[in-house]
């Protein structure tokens, strides 16, 4: 055996990736440096305009983070007290804790056993629930195109069109992921819903060196009322404050990072699809492997499993990190079984979502992972058992 057989494999492993790019990346930091335009600088103008035209969208405006620009969005709605914003239950925190921040009352929709997406079934009893209840105003759902795989945008967007609902795609974890173009009229995520909130968190597929994030719209007006509110609600002019707004703003040094990393982004996207062929391959038929969003293309962020029970999975969670392999819970409990969200939620019970929790395990995906290093996470969760 060489020594790789016995390294230990990071979860993510930034410093291989920053390594690999080399002058690339330290050419547009030193061209940041060298002009002094650290807010707003021509850098971000630029990125915009790469990221707009990657994912079809008319418009991109970058912001200072992921949950920034689905606040953003949801601000530009006006979207606040009285309104009933539909999401899934499980996804991280930030999709939810915005509305709530907004005054509005997030509403909790089940997910797709399979997939990990939002449930259409669930979602249009959801629906009929707070209409029934006739306290809350539907107003916007936002479905989160988890772990890398796109939900089902064509369904989403039939049953928000019954109710003319705000549709806001949280795509933090899948920037870079498509949707078959006949479904979805343009194949990347990012062009149909209302509006596409991003996140480049460092541990996303396109990651910053710190927080950032983007939006995305095909409407003139929203993408103008986005400039603004990230800028304190301002208008033509600095001093001209036109609405009450946020400081949102992507830093220049963020962005001149994004423009390297999304000058190898496309080779990097197809790295994670062959780490996740050879995890579909070693592990299918012995623990859960995640299912393919039908016409899609994940971006894999995370590439989860699921295990039988409860007691299989923490077994193998402890087999992988003894040999090494950095491995984690992505979420251990459902948003509306956190304290933060209990007293928001009707206390209709949402299975799928409750039961997640205790079976599911993400492993190591990234672009630096070699096919050993694959290989080796296959080996060690089938002598731990499944």
């Amino acid at each position: 055996m060489n020594a790789e057989s016995f390294a230990p494999i990071p979860f993510l492993d930034l410093k291989a990736q920053q390594a690999r790019m080399g002058p690339a990346l330290r050419a547009r930091l030193d061209a940041v440096l060298a002009h002094g335009q650290y807010v707003l600088g021509p850098e971000v103008a630029e990125l915009e305009s790469r990221l707009a035209a990657f994912c079809g969208a008319r418009h991109c405006v970058s912001v200072s983070s992921g949950t920034d620009a689905l606040q953003i969005a949801m601000m530009a709605e006006g979207i606040g007290r009285g309104d009933a914003v539909f999401l899934p239950a499980f996804t991280y925190t930030a999709t939810a804790e915005v509305p709530l921040l907004l005054g509005a009352t997030p509403v909790f929709v089940d997910v797709d056993p399979h997939s990990f997406q939002i449930d259409l079934a669930s979602l249009k009893a959801r629906i009929a629930d707070v209409k029934r209840a006739g306290v809350l105003r539907p107003r916007a759902v936002i479905g989160v195109d988890l772990f890398g795989q796109p939900a089902d945008w064509p369904g989403i967007s039939e049953i928000a069109a019954r109710d003319a609902l705000f549709t806001l795609d949280d795509c933090a974890q899948s920037f870079g992921a498509a949707l078959d173009g006949a479904r979805l009229g343009g194949a990347k995520l990012g062009g149909a819903p209302d509006a596409t909130a991003t996140s480049f968190f460092p541990s996303k597929p396109l990651g910053a060196y710190g927080d950032g994030g983007a939006l995305f719209t095909q409407s003139d007006k929203r993408a103008a009322l986005y400039r603004s509110l990230r800028t304190h609600g301002e208008g033509t002019t600095r001093y001209e404050v036109l609405r009450i707004g946020m400081n949102g703003r992507l830093d220049t040094m963020q962005a001149a990072v994004l423009l390297a990393k999304l000058d190898i982004f496309e080779g990097e996207m197809a790295r994670r699809e062959a780490i996740a062929q050879i995890y579909d391959a070693g592990l299918a038929g012995f623990v859960g492997v995640p299912a393919r969003v039908a016409g899609g293309q994940s971006a894999w962020a995370v590439y989860s499993v699921l295990f039988t029970h409860e007691a299989a999975r923490d077994t193998a969670q402890a087999a992988l990190r003894a040999a090494g392999i950095g491995c984690a819970v992505y979420y251990p409990r459902a948003l509306h079984q956190q304290p933060a969200y209990a007293a928001s939620h009707d206390g209709v019970a949402l299975p799928v979502a409750e039961g997640l929790g205790r079976r599911i395990l993400a492993l190591p995906i990234h672009p630096d992972l070699t096919d050993a290093q694959a290989d080796r996470v296959v080996a060690v969760l089938r002598r731990a058992g499944g």
